[in-house]
Parts: C-alpha cells; sequence; structure tokens
C-alpha cells in the first residue's frame, strides 16, 4: 500500500512538472509574440520614414522572435520590392506570408505586382484576382487597377478597361485607373476617350490637380530612368496629350 502511494506522489511530481514546462513555453511563446509585435511596429514606423536599414533590421529582429508572422513576412516583402527592387526576394517574402495565410489579400496583392514588374502577367492576375475573391478586403480598389495594369500589359485591352472601371466604382475620385484607361483606350484607337481619361487623371491627381505642363516635365524626367515598359506608357502618356 505505501508503495502504491509513493508510486502516485511520484507520477503527481512528474506531471506538475511537465504541466510547469508546458506553461512555460507557453508563456515564452507567448513572450516572443509581443516582443516580435513591438518591432514590427518600430519597423513600420521606420519604413514609413524612408529609413530602410533600421527598418529592415527590425522586421528581421521580429521574425527571429516569430517566424510565421504574416503581417512581417509581407512588410519584408515591400522592402524587397518597393526599395531594393528585387523582385524574386520580394515573391518569396509574399509567398511565405500566403503560406501562413491563403486568405491574406494584401500579400496577394503584393505578389501580384512582383509577377507584374517581372514580367510574369498571367501570375499577377492570377494573384490580384485572389486577392479580389476576398470580399472583406478593404483595398479592392487598388487591386482591380494593379489587376487592370496587369491586364494592359499582357494587351488584353477589354479585360484592362474592365478591371479599371471596377476600380473607379470602388473609388470615383481614384487617380491611376483613369492614366490606365488612357493607355487602353490609345492602344485601342479610341484617341477621344484616351484624351479625357489622361484629362481626368491630371485633373484629379493630387500632385498635379491639372497643371499639364508640370506633368510634362516631370514625365519627361521620369523617361530617363524608367525601365522599358514605363518608358513606352509615358511615350503615350505624351503622345495623348497632343490629341
Amino acid at each position: 500500500m505505501k508503495r502504491v502511494k509513493n508510486t502516485n506522489k511520484i507520477m503527481l511530481i512528474f506531471l506538475g512538472t511537465v504541466l510547469l514546462a508546458s506553461s512555460c513555453a507557453t508563456t515564452s511563446k507567448e513572450n516572443n509574440v509581443q516582443k516580435a509585435a513591438a518591432h514590427y511596429q518600430l519597423g513600420v514606423s521606420y519604413l514609413n520614414d524612408n529609413n530602410i536599414q533600421p527598418a529592415f533590421v527590425e522586421f528581421q529582429t521580429a521574425l527571429e522572435l516569430d517566424p510565421n508572422n504574416k503581417e512581417v513576412l509581407n512588410a519584408v516583402g515591400i522592402i524587397y520590392l518597393m526599395k531594393l527592387e528585387d523582385h524574386r526576394k520580394a515573391t518569396e517574402y509574399f509567398q511565405k506570408a500566403l503560406k501562413v495565410d491563403k486568405n491574406f489579400s494584401e500579400a496577394s496583392n503584393n505578389l501580384g505586382i512582383a509577377f507584374e514588374k517581372s514580367g510574369k502577367y498571367n501570375e499577377a492576375i492570377e494573384a490580384f484576382r485572389a486577392a479580389l475573391s476576398n470580399p472583406l478586403y478593404r483595398n479592392a480598389d487598388r487591386a482591380f487597377s494593379n489587376l487592370g495594369r496587369a491586364y494592359y500589359r499582357a494587351r488584353r485591352f477589354d479585360d484592362a478597361i474592365e478591371a479599371y472601371k471596377e476600380a473607379l466604382r470602388r473609388f470615383s475620385d481614384f487617380y491611376l485607373p483613369y492614366y490606365g484607361l488612357a493607355l487602353c483606350y490609345n492602344a485601342k484607337g479610341r484617341y477621344g476617350d484616351a484624351a479625357a481619361a489622361l484629362r481626368k487623371a491630371i485633373e484629379i491627381d493630387p500632385a498635379y490637380k491639372g497643371d499639364k505642363e508640370k506633368v510634362i516635365r516631370e514625365m519627361q524626367d521620369r523617361k530617363l530612368l524608367a525601365g522599358k515598359e514605363d518608358e513606352k506608357d509615358i511615350e503615350d502618356w505624351l503622345e495623348i496629350m497632343n490629341y
């Protein structure tokens, strides 16, 4: 009887040790998640101030603490995409974020941009449509505008026009779709519509507020540094202004 009691006591001690270890592990994980969130917020602050290096360091620290944080993975992808122009690495991080949450529409939208900049237009279209499959996605207007650009690059002009119009149905004063519509109408030989769309874009674009001469000067400057596709867009816009 005494041996049974001793055995039960040993089992209780063992179970208590296991529960304590499990509790400590859970607490440690929660602490890491909280620390990662703090590093992420600091990284976002740096990124908003265009301080790329410290932002990158903070995001990497956050990932060391919480490797499956989809927001951090997406943020690192944004740095590679927008600041370092490393489209392959950007794609890698957006795909990692989507492995964590396949319904993470912001990562799908960013993945589409990375594919489009890599010349992978069909993959870009698929990614943008995946982002838009989420009815709760708050930035659907931007995703539709991006989808329009991908369709335009793939020379699917009618699909591009419809995507741009969908963006405008969601946000009527969104200027980017009008720039895209101008290019689409121009490609289809609808020169009057192209001119009207471009005038509207320049009118509501907060960078220009209708100042056509400023647009021409800045586009000519941008053309000097633009890649092949962007250079062609600028040439077309400048031509449309003469209609």
